[in-house]
């Protein structure tokens, strides 16, 4: 199948369509955009014109380039338009019946040699394969929004698809400068299937008003290096696209993570469906609009302040890069510091670390060398928690067991003056059962931390039924000082940040289990379509086999949930003792230092 592919229409000229012509006409194609909408053709031929000219303005494309690339581009009112197309891309609503009315009419139109590609991310590929008289050469061709940035396209094959008709398009993709990734048909493929789970859960949080949509969000970015937050990006997707592709992925799955938040729907009937309507989870300054305006549920400026305890000093109990990370925070905010260890040698040992932290800084102009030397000996180093008698503060970065940490606390319990706030930093044992080994639980909350301490800005604040007003009040002023983000969140397995992306991790891991998609395919299609910073097998590995199992185990007993039961292929995993890099064998090989 020798498809040249070089008069191409576009059936269907929203946002993503215009933005697909667009690919393609630069790219050298002619293209016929089609669109029964004669203000939807006007508007892709500015929307065209003034994306084209910004391009020439930053130096991208030239003036004759640009030109030539909007001779090749005219529209058409009728489907007749595509009878010379050697493909053919719809990207009508998510609708069975519409887009099979499309194929329905396209195969009296068209030549019998023209690959008739979906542009579906819910859909069945499959079905309307079925539908067409030429399923052999009907396929998927998912790209992602904006589809001039955005590099990854995924291929999606259906049992008919012939695989020449495959290879074709796999090659027109590389030669638009995009990352094919080659998948099946199943809801949601590979990017989709994973997002569009971890943002129903986040809907779903937001729904329990366990936190406000503004920590979820910033706690997703800060904690996760996330373009956008959850809330946010169901806004710009559309709330009711996302609760139409999640109805296709639980209609396939049955999985409760895939059932949609009821929320979603109550939005969507409502006609708050995101930026496009001007108001969703957030409201926009108009429809279509981009920047967010304050509203009825916007924070009030100033509401944190007054109310807390006086902090001038500082404990952190522990000896690992946790501990030293949170007392180099602590230090260069300016709070006297005392570093305790279980011996005087690890102790030392941790202090060290933070020197070596503090030295890099200087060398790469971070730090001044004065700044290091006063950081410095605000650190106290101790042998023991006897050291924290004066302290206004204590945090607890020590092993995750339930049971050191109950021994711990009871031992801040005795040592630590009345008032002082007690803080573990804990990310997924109950906060309530560590505050319980002391006899003060009022003075007990979470403050955790994400690793390295000094670079990422996140902190989950995290008080139990228990924990005192003026010491959550303490521990926002205290974030305040030390220059971090604080989200406040209830205390439950994973709080914020763990019970969104864990889930994640796992549902990856389970598609690695069902031969659905390679590491490799996957890590890419988060990162080109997500615009994740890592893939998810690259963050396992480098978080550790061992410590994602555990959370996951956490969760899963917290929820009940059938689909947070962690993935087999990561229970063998633990089991061989293959932990990712520490160990140098995850779920890839790591050359060993």
């Amino acid at each position: 199948m020798d498809t040249p592919l070089s008069t191409i229409a576009v059936v269907g000229l929203g946002t993503m369509g215009t933005g697909i012509a667009e690919v393609l006409a630069l790219a050298g194609r002619e293209v016929i955009g089609i669109d029964i909408s004669e203000a939807a053709a006007l508007g892709a031929v500015a929307s065209l014109e003034a994306s084209t000219a910004r391009a020439v303005g930053r130096g991208r494309i030239t003036e004759e380039e640009r030109a030539a690339a909007l001779a090749r581009f005219r529209t058409a009112d009728t489907l007749q338009a595509a009878a010379d197309a050697e493909l053919v891309i719809e990207v009508v609503p998510e609708s069975y019946e519409i887009k099979q009315q499309v194929f329905r009419e396209l195969d009296a139109v068209v030549s019998p040699t023209t690959i008739l590609a979906t542009g579906t991310n819910a859909l069945s590929v499959t079905r309307l394969a079925a539908e067409s008289q030429r399923p052999e050469r009907v396929l998927g061709l998912h790209f992602f929004n904006p589809a001039p940035a955005m590099k990854l396209v995924e291929v999606v094959s259906s049992v008919l698809t012939a695989p020449p008709a495959v290879e074709t398009v796999t090659a027109l993709a590389r030669e638009l400068g995009k990352e094919p990734v080659a998948v099946g048909d199943r809801p949601g493929f590979v990017a989709d299937g994973l997002l569009f789970g971890y943002l129903n859960q986040a809907a779903a949080m937001y729904e329990a008003n366990y936190a406000s949509r503004e920590d979820i969000d910033a706690a997703m970015k800060l904690g996760c290096g996330l373009p956008m937050g959850p809330l946010a990006l169901l806004d710009l997707i559309g709330i009711d696209t996302a609760r139409t592709v999640l109805e296709a992925m639980y209609a396939e799955s049955h999985d409760r993570l895939h059932a949609p938040a009821p929320i979603l729907g109550q939005l969507s009937s409502a006609g708050l469906t995101g930026r496009k309507a001007g108001r969703g989870f957030y409201t926009y300054d108009a429809p279509g609009g981009q920047d967010v305006v304050p509203d009825a549920l916007t924070p009030a400026a100033g509401a944190e302040a007054g109310g807390g305890r006086a902090v001038a000093s500082v404990g952190v109990a522990g000896s690992g890069t946790m501990a030293s990370g949170i007392a180099e925070v602590f230090a260069k905010a300016g709070y006297g510091v005392v570093l305790a260890a279980r011996t005087q040698e690890k102790a030392d040992l941790a202090k060290g670390r933070i020197a070596t932290s503090l030295e890099r800084s200087v060398s790469k102009g971070r730090l001044s060398a004065e700044a290091r030397d006063e950081t410095l000996a605000r650190i106290t180093a101790a042998g023991s928690l006897d050291a924290f008698a004066e302290v206004d503060l204590a945090v607890e970065a020590v092993a995750e067991d339930l049971e050191i940490k109950q021994q711990l606390f009871a031992a801040l319990d005795k040592v630590c003056r009345p008032g002082a706030v007690l803080a573990t930093t804990t990310s997924s044992l109950p906060v309530v059962a560590i505050a319980r080994a002391t006899a003060r639980p009022e003075d007990v909350i979470g403050m955790h931390f994400f690793n390295p301490a000094p670079a990422m800005k996140l902190v989950e604040v995290v008080r139990t039924v228990l924990t005192a007003d003026d010491v959550h009040a303490t521990v926002r002023a205290v974030c305040a000082k030390i220059r971090k983000h604080p989200v406040d969140c209830g205390d439950r397995a994973g709080f914020i940040v763990n019970a969104l992306l864990f889930p994640y991790l796992n549902n990856a891991i389970k598609m690695v289990e069902q031969h659905y998609a390679s590491l490799d395919d996957i890590d890419a299609a988060m990162k080109l379509g997500g615009g994740y910073p890592m893939g998810p097998f690259e963050l396992l590995d480098v978080v550790g086999l061992d410590v994602s199992l555990a959370i996951e185990k956490v969760l899963h007993k917290e929820f009940r949930d059938p689909g947070l039961a962690p993935a087999p292929l990561l229970e063998h995993l633990v089991a061989a003792g293959c932990l990712g890099r520490k160990t140098g064998r995850g779920f890839r090989e790591y050359a060993r230092r």
